[in-house]
């Protein structure tokens, strides 16, 4: 089955979900831009249309979440964990419409491996904006209904590629606030040996709180960023 067969019948959909993934439907359903981030797209309509798969799924200690770490050597954001994802190209049609769920899922076969057809779309969050790199990023939401295998497929796109409970992500020892040199103070997760920061951990901050997930942490716990972050 070709890469464009396989995205091409790309459709969100709620049903036969599990239930534990109810109150990150029904966060989808209510949550407002300025709700996620203040970096909301320009007015003027600039900015590289783009998309990135938040992809839940159930592995031996419960729920959890697909990341990838990106190659030390790419030009944009290097070195980040991150959700897979990329810029919309010609053939994921329109950035209106269906456009960042083709490339969502086309990015993530790419970048991991991925069978496109095993994840089940449920829900698109509200565009936002990385001013870092001009992206305008729709995150699009997804159950891995039936997992295959993931890893790195291009080492010059991707060092890693790997799973994170949501228990790891929602556990309070393993939460802290970045410091960038710039002064911007974001939320931040440490876990499986990385760093989660930026627009990653602030999607999944989000989410974790407007989904009632969120526990009690210490948001003094600061980490410094270094310069070249």
């Amino acid at each position: 089955m070709t890469r464009a067969s396989r995205t091409k019948g790309v459709t969100v959909s709620k049903d036969g979900l599990p239930s534990w993934l109810d109150p990150v439907v029904r966060a989808v359903e209510t949550i407002e831009p300025l709700q996620l981030s203040r970096f909301l797209p320009p007015a003027n309509g600039a900015g590289r249309q783009s998309a990135v798969l938040v992809l839940f799924g159930e592995g031996e200690r419960g729920p959890e979440l697909l990341l990838m770490e990106r190659a030390s050597s790419l030009r944009s954001h290097a070195g980040q964990p991150s959700f897979p994802g990329g810029a919309l190209d010609p053939e994921d049609g329109d950035p209106k419409g269906d456009g960042p769920l083709r490339a969502a899922l086309r990015e993530a076969e790419e970048e991991t491996g991925l069978d496109p057809s095993g994840v089940q779309l449920f829900g698109v969050l509200p565009k936002l904006y990385i001013p870092v790199s001009g992206f305008v990023v729709t995150p699009v939401l997804g159950w891995w209904r039936e997992p295959t295998p993931v890893g790195v497929v291009d080492p010059n796109e991707t060092a890693r590629v790997f799973t994170v409970p949501v228990a790891d992500l929602t556990d309070p020892d393993n939460r802290a606030t970045t410091v960038h040199p710039s002064g911007h103070r974001g939320p931040a997760f440490l876990v499986e040996s990385a760093l989660v920061w930026g627009f990653t951990a602030g999607i999944i901050d989000r989410i974790l709180h407007f989904a009632g997930w969120e526990r009690p942490w210490d948001r003094e716990k600061q980490v410094p960023l270094d310069w070249r972050a």
